[in-house]
């Protein structure tokens, strides 16, 4: 068999922290060689998984001016599909060539969060209008969870299968040897912009000052925040920064709850980590996330004062905490990225042998 040969629109650089990209980099690494030839960008050191996997290409890219370069992969290089395509001015060009350029090449969007990115303040009118122009014309969609599919048929009337972004059960778990703790810990993770809500971990902070609660990320609100700790002296907060994976996992395992006040989401990377580490989560139930259960792994919560009032119950009860860290540690297993990829891998064939087949038509 001639493996699919897969050009992927990210970078392979180790230790990147966007997660789109590092969602890629998940699925390239457990591709099977044998039947998936791929190809991605890189910047700097690759990440060692896709360094070291058979049939693959590393397509190095100059620190300036790598618009050109991409879309001269896209348009002139010798591939199937083109996977993960970003909202970049390469892909705005290559939406633009007539269809007799594009050489029956399969170009699939990811759709990560909901689509009216006209109501979320932090994105540009600029941004959204080349997501319309690059992801939303692939010739696929796929969205990451029900909530985010119904979200673009709603805005945009668009169809889209559902593949979920998965987590790496086997880097994130529970810690081993759990060490009993003075105070129970209460972990953040995610960008710090008003719609993720860690201004939420601060008010919570002071609500309960026996309680330790880190905030792991960066951000426009970082000195906003930062300056509250000190101004309101809540000695029970610390702000980590950005964090590469190992630190991050050492966070999961030394944490007790999970509380992620974000607002707007598509299916948050974070609470499937925190749940494979064995963490029970608070989530908004407005996105409607799969990957918590309401009651059974976790909470999802209407309203900030819900959101405190379980944060309370967790925080008194260690048992509680074990029992739905454990149910969320099974739940996670549902998501691993092994069995995502064999998703992927189903649809690169159908979807090839499917254009193989109109085209001979």
């Amino acid at each position: 068999m001639t493996p699919v040969r897969v050009l992927v629109d990210s970078f392979a650089d180790k230790d990147l922290p966007n997660a789109q990209m590092s969602n890629a980099r998940e699925i390239i690494g457990r591709l099977d060689p044998a039947r998936f030839h791929v190809s991605v960008f890189v910047l700097g050191e690759p990440d060692a998984s896709i360094a070291q996997r058979p049939n693959t290409r590393l397509i190095p890219l100059p620190s300036h001016r790598q618009t050109p370069h991409i879309f001269r992969e896209f348009a002139l290089g010798n591939y199937d599909v083109l996977f993960y395509l970003k909202s970049a001015p390469a892909t705005k060009w290559y939406m633009r060539l007539p269809r007799s350029f594009k050489h029956n090449r399969i170009s699939i969007g990811t759709i990560e969060s909901q689509s009216d990115l006209r109501n979320e303040s932090t994105i540009t009118p600029e941004a959204v209008r080349l997501w319309e122009q690059t992801v939303l014309r692939c010739d696929y969609l796929f969205s990451n969870s029900p909530r985010v599919q119904q979200s673009l048929r709603t805005e945009y009337g668009l169809s889209s299968e559902i593949v979920p972004t998965g987590v790496d059960t086997h880097f994130f778990q529970p810690a081993c040897d759990s060490q009993p703790k003075s105070r129970p810990r209460v972990l953040f993770a995610g960008s710090l912009r008003p719609f993720k809500g860690p201004q939420l971990l601060l008010d919570a902070a002071a609500r309960f000052p026996k309680a330790e609660f880190i905030l792991a990320g960066a951000g426009t609100m970082e000195a906003e925040l930062n300056s509250r700790v000190q101004r309101e002296n809540l000695a029970n907060v610390e702000l980590l920064g950005l964090l590469k994976a190992d630190d991050l996992l050492c966070e999961y395992q030394k944490a007790d709850v999970f509380l992620f006040p974000s607002s707007w989401e598509g299916s948050p990377k974070v609470i499937l980590e925190a749940a494979a580490c064995g963490l029970p989560v608070i989530a908004r139930k407005n996105y409607q996330p799969e990957t918590v259960i309401d009651g059974e792994t976790g909470y999802l919560v209407s309203s900030d004062q819900e959101l405190y009032s379980r944060l309370q119950e967790l925080l008194r009860s260690p048992d509680l905490r074990k029992k739905l860290g454990r149910a969320g540690r099974k739940h996670a297993e549902r998501f691993d990225w092994d069995l995502i990829t064999r998703r992927w891998e189903e649809l690169f064939l159908e979807l090839t042998l499917r254009k193989k087949f109109s085209s001979a038509a």
